[in-house]
């Protein structure tokens, strides 16, 4: 779905990609149609059973090479899968922070040992991945966590607690950032792995209840002496998780600007078609000068929008972004996909606040765009650094 009429870029257009994002469209009309979706808000989780389906469709460690146990694409296939649930509405499924987030940190730090144990199960959906950085005392400030993995014997205990968790529900793999020496701060920060299942003092909190984002499973996590084996920190040695996790929030804050613009590609499709269906003292809501002007400045703004993610994605692909041009991606686009969707909202009139109508949870979905992966106010510090 090209709304906007922007021509992809070359590296978009090639005929596989092309097609994948075909099969993708399908897969999701299938497995992801807007009554499952109103099961996913109304339960406040996907089913388990979608992520089994989804390894089985092969939609699952896309960008993770084959001889590693991934589908062996790149992260082209990944901004189709989150382009696709935008464009359709099944963006409350948190596929991509399990493929593109979570898996990568194996990929690129796991031990051979490390990623012979779990990339073949995160790509089948035996795991479902989450990572828990955000505490209740440490949000965007990733030097101030308070949950410790400290080392006994040939085995790490981990003792805190994590907050505001996606896929935190369904999750039995779960990255936890610790101290495994408090003493050090940011050094002293490591990336150790929980599987879940069957580990005692490992409990999950509250399934959080939230203004928009419903249908995704977000979390409080409990540690309490959870014993964890010394091979599942990440790389296999101490200390390395602040440099990791500063390596990789540049593609996370990427994958926030690609659904941003695609969720709001949405909102212009929706209302382009209520205003052109709706009629107010006699005409249609669209023949009014103030729509015409309204959606023009939508329009131009979600171009300007997604031309920059796919300069910023170029860059990506070739190892050339850095962590300054990520922030602004996220915190621009972010704020674009606010304003354009609040717009849009008001030309739906009273009907824009009604939950029937698609707009209204897009208006609720974009609200949180602008906290997670880092405050936009966090991305403003970091691009200032480089002034």
């Amino acid at each position: 779905m090209n709304v906007l009429n922007v021509p992809e870029p070359d590296f978009m257009q090639e005929e596989e990609i092309v097609l994948f994002s075909d099969s993708v469209g399908k897969w999701i009309d299938e497995h992801a149609s807007p009554e499952a979706v109103q099961s996913w808000l109304a339960n406040s989780s996907v089913p388990r059973e979608l992520w089994n389906a989804s390894g089985d469709a092969g939609l699952l460690g896309l960008s993770m090479p084959e001889e590693d146990g991934g589908m062996g694409g790149d992260y082209r296939h990944e901004v189709v899968l989150m382009r696709q649930l935008g464009w359709k509405g099944a963006d409350h499924f948190g596929i991509s922070l399990h493929n593109a987030i979570v898996m990568p940190y194996i990929w690129h730090y796991g031990t051979a040992e490390q990623k012979a144990r779990w990339l073949p199960r995160l790509q089948s959906g035996e795991l479902v991945g989450a990572i828990a950085m955000t505490e209740p005392g440490a949000g965007s400030d990733l030097q101030g966590v308070k949950t410790t993995a400290i080392k006994t014997g040939d085995q790490y205990v981990v003792n805190g607690s994590k907050t505001f968790i996606t896929n935190g529900q369904l999750a039995n793999f779960i990255i936890v950032v610790a101290k495994t020496d408090p003493s050090e701060g940011a050094k002293g920060t490591s990336l150790i792995v929980v599987e879940t299942d069957g580990a005692e003092g490992f409990e999950r909190g509250r399934n959080l209840h939230k203004i928009g984002m419903e249908g995704n499973d977000t979390s409080e996590l409990f540690f309490n002496d959870v014993k964890v084996p010394g091979e599942n920190i990440i790389g296999g040695g101490e200390g390395q998780g602040f440099i990791q996790l500063m390596q990789q929030l540049p593609q996370e804050r990427l994958n926030i600007a690609v659904q941003g613009v695609a969720a709001a590609e949405r909102g212009l499709r929706e209302t382009l078609a209520y205003v052109k269906e709706r009629k107010a003292f006699g005409k249609r809501v669209i023949d009014f000068q103030n729509t015409q002007f309204k959606l023009a400045e939508v329009k131009t703004k979600l171009t300007v929008a997604k031309v920059f993610v796919d300069h910023c994605l170029g860059l990506h692909l070739q190892g050339k972004l850095d962590a300054a041009t990520a922030s602004m991606a996220k915190y621009w686009v972010t704020d674009i996909q606010g304003e354009v969707i609040d717009e849009m909202l008001q030309l739906h009139g009273g009907y824009g606040y009604m939950n029937e109508y698609p707009i209204a949870q897009l208006y609720k979905d974009a609200r949180v765009q602008r906290i997670y992966g880092g405050t936009n106010e966090i991305m403003k510090l970091l691009i200032a650094r480089t002034l």
